[in-house]
């Protein structure tokens, strides 16, 4: 288990927020936290304790100019997610992202679009592109949620459909959306289909709050899978120690590799 860092842009600002609460109409977005520092200061800090493989994610418009700023600060050692088309993966790539995240781009009108799968994945190759397959659990089952989590779509999270994925990208990045942003404590059914179900790195998030959790985490996956924290960090506001994650991850893995 890897501890992958964040770093998330709303308005230009690193922030943390309650997702689902993002651009829903007559709500207001729920911001759990907003920094004074800008996205440079945090990859810095996640260059400077070897931390790879973190992400950058641009939540609306605006947003392109303090990612920029992130990438240059850490070249080669963040992805990048929020808007991305095969029309401007490669910009990204060749800005400094290790990887590109998708959703929406591959997820439309409800359903995955395999045509435009197929359009990213022959511009940049599998090996720079992660697929995001944030979800939320309705009626007993795990199902894809894009539009900044606004929009169900009719793809489930199970064991058949991420095999076939696994072929078109080299990661995937799942919030547990039901408990993203609220630190509630990891949702342990989805950890521990996901540890059964995936066979590449896979970054876990939602839900972790203390150290326990990712022991428990770590316990429920077999370190099987990549976890990532965000508003229960003191970075990010938080009572959760960072130096304390990066410490106990490290001890586990450090810097290791995905193990299956």
């Amino acid at each position: 288990m890897r501890f992958r860092p964040c770093i998330d842009i709303h308005q230009g600002k690193v922030k943390q927020i309650v997702g689902e609460t993002l651009n829903v109409a007559n709500k207001e977005v729920i911001e759990n936290f907003v920094s004074d520092l800008d996205p440079g200061y945090y990859a810095s800090m996640y260059k400077r304790d070897q931390l790879q493989g973190g992400h950058i994610i641009m939540l609306g418009k605006g947003n392109e100019s303090a990612a920029a700023a992130a990438l240059e600060a850490y070249p080669g050692g963040l992805q990048i997610g929020g808007g991305i088309t095969a029309d401007n993966a490669e910009q990204y790539l060749s800005m400094g992202a290790s990887h590109v995240i998708v959703t929406s781009y591959v997820f439309q009108d409800g359903e995955l679009n395999s045509a435009n799968l197929d359009k990213i994945v022959s511009r940049i190759g599998k090996e720079r592109l992660v697929i995001d397959l944030s979800c939320k659990e309705r009626e007993g089952k795990w199902v894809v949620v894009t539009n900044q989590w606004k929009t169900f779509s009719d793809f489930e999270v199970n064991q058949n459909n991420i095999s076939q994925l696994e072929g078109y990208c080299d990661e995937f990045l799942i919030h547990a959306v039901d408990v993203e942003g609220k630190r509630t404590g990891v949702q342990e059914t989805l950890a521990l289909q996901l540890a059964e179900w995936v066979r590449i790195p896979t970054t876990y998030a939602g839900g972790v709050r203390s150290i326990d959790d990712l022991k428990l985490f770590n316990q429920l996956t077999e370190g099987k899978l990549d976890v990532t924290i965000g508003s229960a960090l003191d970075i990010f506001g938080g009572e959760l120690s960072y130096s304390d994650v990066v410490d106990y991850c490290n001890q586990l893995s450090p810097r290791g590799e995905f193990k299956c």
